[in-house]
């Protein structure tokens, strides 16, 4: 009898629906607040995936853009009072051409060399923002709540911002799986650099990707959620706070020594049955 194979992307895309709905149907905003985390995660660390997982480059520097969208956005959310879409959708462009014109240079390095050039631009951009003062220097930009008036109060606001997170996750991962497949391969009501572009953040998403997979479309899905889960249980734990960033570096190291293929590599290992199924 032949097996039904039912393909990833249809499915995934499916199983993040229905988690996203969950706690609005369910009216649980604690679960709403935790989902939001994991599919920024997702989105993260399927983004750097595409470039450290597919082509090889290991980039230190990866949430420099994170931090930049989010300043842009946020710029234009509170100081200009733009609409949450379209600041997303603007703030994306000046993020995309710096990021090009960071690109085309720094791409020409290789190895550790590429690698301590994304810790320098990380940290250089760090220093540009603490002293730009449209964007409030080193104190940062603060929200002012009021604008959630127009979203139609703060519960509609969060769910707004809940409901965009999911879409870009799932665009997030759809855009990673076409490239696999193909021939080539504001939450807190502040925003300011030393948390938009926090090397910890770049090295986190290094740990997710790893522990799920490299180069693989599912293995940032799995250490997303797997070290989000992780870190909750750290922070919650009075005893193992202050070692979230030690342990998140032994999980690094442990997974590197002895599951190198990552969470879902060891799966694919073990039942070959999913090597058709999980890309």
């Amino acid at each position: 009898m032949k097996r039904m194979r039912v393909p990833f992307l249809p499915a995934i895309v499916a199983l993040l629906a229905v988690l996203a709905a969950f706690p609005i149907l369910t009216n649980n905003p604690s679960m709403r607040e935790e989902l939001f985390l994991v599919f920024m995660l997702v989105t993260l660390a399927s983004s750097i995936n595409i470039i450290m997982g597919y082509t090889g480059y290991v980039s230190f520097g990866h949430i420099v853009f994170f931090g930049l969208g989010g300043y842009f956005a946020f710029y234009l959310m509170q100081i200009q009072g733009w609409h949450f879409i379209p600041s997303l959708i603007v703030a994306a462009i000046p993020s995309a051409v710096i990021a090009a014109l960071i690109g085309f240079p720094i791409l020409r390095l290789r190895g550790a060399y590429f690698a301590l050039a994304t810790v320098g631009i990380n940290e250089a951009m760090r220093v540009v923002f603490n002293n730009w003062d449209l964007f409030g220097g080193a104190v940062g930009m603060f929200f002012n709540f009021s604008v959630y008036t127009q979203y139609g109060g703060a519960k509609a606001a969060s769910e707004l911002a809940y409901y965009t997170m999911t879409v870009v996750a799932i665009a997030t991962i759809t855009v990673s799986y076409l490239i696999k497949r193909s021939k080539f391969f504001f939450k807190n009501g502040i925003i300011e650099p030393g948390h938009a572009f926090e090397l910890l953040r770049s090295i986190e998403s290094l740990v997710m990707v790893v522990l799920g997979g490299i180069g693989t479309v599912a293995g940032p899905i799995v250490g997303a959620a797997a070290y989000e889960w992780l870190r909750g249980f750290l922070i919650t734990n009075p005893a193992l706070a202050n070692f979230q960033l030690f342990l998140a570096g032994l999980l690094l190291l442990v997974t590197v020594l002895f599951v190198s293929s990552g969470l879902v590599g060891w799966l694919r290992e073990r039942f070959p049955v999913l090597r058709g199924y999980v890309p």
